[in-house]
C-alpha cells in the first residue's frame, strides 16, 4: 500500500489518475471497511430476515473461508441493498442539484388517487430503467416503449450502449437486465460493474424476547368479527358482522396471527415469547466489502455520440475511454455518498466504521496497490471533470429529467390495488 501524506494519509484521488486507471492497468477500484456496532463491540445487531417456509433461522448464515479457517459469518446487507442504499444516495444529491447526470422519472402528481407516490425515478425503480413501471408509462401519449428512445433502449446492448449511457448510465454501474421488454427473458444484460455487501464476521445467533400487558385487561377469549358495513373495521356483535355461509367472519388481517382473537385488531395481553429463530447476532467485527470492476466498464461500447451521429476511428476510442472515466466517477460518487450517509441498516442495526474511508486501486498485473483517500464533495467534483471532458468529445448529459406519465391501465392498477388493500383486511377470506 503507498501511504503518503502527514499523519500517514493517503493521496487524494484525482481526474487524471481514475482515468487513466479506467483505460487500463488496473482491475478493479475496492475498498474494504471493517465495522463494529454503534453500541460497541459485542452489542447486538439485528440482520435482515428472509423468509424459510418453516421454523427455521432466517438469518443469511453460512462458512467462509478466512485466513484458513472456516469462520461463521451472518450478511448485514445484500449486494442488491447495497445498490438501493448507494442509489438512494445518487437520488439525494441529485436533487439537490449537486450532480450532472440524467434520470428517467414518472410524474404520479396530476393522478388525485395516486399523488402521494409523488415521482418515481430510474434511481428508486426496482430494475431502473427496464422496470415495468416505465414500460407501462407514456410519453406525450405514447407507451414509453414505443417511443424513439424507448425503442434505442429495447436495442441497447454492451457492444452499443450509448442510448441507456445518455438518459440512465446508473443502469450501466448497477447493471440492469430488459426482462419486462418486448423480448422477454431474452433482453440485453448489463453486468453490475460496481458490487458492495456487509457480512458479520465470526458470528454468533442470539435470543430475543417479547411480551405486553394490555392496561384495559381486554381478554383473548372475546371473538372479534369483521363489519359489514367496512370489512377493515372490527365488531364484537354478530349482527353488525359480514357473514359467510350464514357465519359471522372472524377477524383477521393477511399475515398476522390470532384470526377472531382481540390480538389481531392489536388488543389484549402478548404472552411472553423467546425467538430463537431472528434473536439478532454478535460477532467479532462486520465488513463492507466493496469493489467497482474497470473491465466491465471497458467492455462497454459506444457507437454514437449523444446525440446519435456515428463515431468511429481514435475519436470513438477516445470518447469511450472518457464516457468509460465518467460511469467510474458515477460510481465513486454512489460509494462515497453512501459512506457520507452512514450505516443505520435497519432498527437495531447500526454500525459504525473503524477507520477513515480509502479507495484501493488493485493492478491488472502482479505489483503493488495503490491507496487514494476520497471524501463525497471530491467524488462529486471528480463526476463534474469527467462529465466536462466526456461532454469535449460528444457524451455530454442532459441533467433535467425525461418526465413520464402513468398510463390509464398503470394508473387503473395501482388505484385498484389500493382499494383491495384498504378494504381487504384478510386475503383469505371473501364473502
Amino acid at each position: 500500500m503507498n501511504w503518503k501524506g502527514p499523519a500517514n494519509m493517503p493521496d487524494k484521488l484525482t481526474y487524471d489518475i481514475l482515468h487513466k486507471a479506467t483505460i487500463g492497468g488496473v482491475a478493479a477500484i475496492r475498498s474494504r471497511t471493517r465495522l463494529q456496532p454503534a453500541g460497541g463491540a459485542g452489542d447486538k445487531v439485528f440482520p435482515p430476515t428472509y423468509a424459510t417456509g418453516d421454523k427455521n433461522l432466517r438469518y443469511a448464515v453460512e462458512q467462509r473461508r478466512i485466513e484458513g479457517r472456516d469462520v461463521p459469518c451472518v450478511l448485514l446487507d445484500s449486494v442488491a441493498s447495497q445498490a438501493n442504499r448507494m442509489e438512494e444516495a445518487l437520488q439525494r444529491a441529485w436533487e439537490e442539484s449537486e450532480l450532472p447526470f440524467p434520470v428517467v422519472a414518472i410524474d404520479f402528481t396530476s393522478l388525485e388517487d395516486v399523488s402521494d407516490l409523488d415521482k418515481v425515478s430510474t434511481l428508486q425503480a426496482p430494475h431502473r430503467i427496464f422496470d415495468a413501471l416505465l414500460r407501462d408509462s407514456v410519453d406525450g401519449g405514447t407507451l414509453f416503449r414505443d417511443t424513439p428512445l424507448g425503442k434505442a433502449i429495447t436495442d441497447a446492448t454492451w457492444k452499443n450502449a450509448t442510448s441507456l449511457y445518455r438518459v440512465c448510465p446508473t443502469a450501466l454501474v448497477f447493471g440492469a437486465w430488459d426482462s419486462t421488454g418486448p423480448k422477454g427473458g431474452l433482453g440485453t444484460k448489463f453486468q453490475r460493474a460496481l458490487v458492495s455487501e456487509i457480512v458479520a464476521i465470526g458470528a454468533v445467533t442470539g435470543s430475543k424476547t417479547a411480551s405486553r400487558l394490555d392496561p384495559a385487561g381486554i381478554q383473548a377469549n372475546v371473538e372479534v368479527f369483521h363489519r359489514n358495513d367496512d370489512p377493515a373495521d372490527y365488531t364484537i356483535n354478530p349482527d353488525e358482522a359480514q357473514k359467510k355461509a350464514g357465519k359471522p367472519v372472524l377477524f383477521s388481517r393477511s399475515g398476522g396471527d390470532g384470526k377472531g382473537k382481540p390480538s389481531a385488531v392489536n388488543h389484549s395481553n402478548v404472552a411472553p415469547t423467546i425467538d430463537t429463530f431472528a434473536g439478532g447476532v454478535t460477532f467479532d467485527y462486520a465488513v463492507q466489502a466493496t469493489v467497482l470492476s474497470l473491465p466491465a466498464l471497458r467492455r462497454l461500447r459506444f457507437q454514437t455520440k449523444a446525440d446519435g451521429t456515428r463515431i468511429d476511428g481514435p475519436a470513438r476510442i477516445q470518447a469511450e475511454q472518457a464516457a468509460r472515466t465518467a460511469l467510474a466517477a458515477l460510481a465513486l460518487v454512489a460509494v462515497t455518498g453512501l459512506r457520507e450517509s452512514g450505516f443505520d441498516l435497519r432498527s437495531r442495526c447500526a454500525l459504525i466504521p473503524e477507520a477513515p474511508f480509502t479507495l484501493e486501486l488493485l493492478p491488472a498485473e502482479s505489483g503493488e496497490s495503490r491507496v487514494y483517500g476520497l471524501t463525497a464533495a471530491e467524488a462529486r467534483t471528480l463526476l463534474q471533470q469527467a462529465h466536462d471532458h466526456a461532454k469535449e468529445l460528444g457524451f455530454g448529459w442532459e441533467r433535467e429529467p425525461i418526465k413520464l406519465k402513468p398510463s390509464p391501465k398503470l394508473a387503473a392498477l395501482i388505484q385498484k390495488s389500493r382499494e383491495l388493500a384498504a378494504a381487504g383486511a384478510d386475503e383469505g377470506e371473501s364473502p
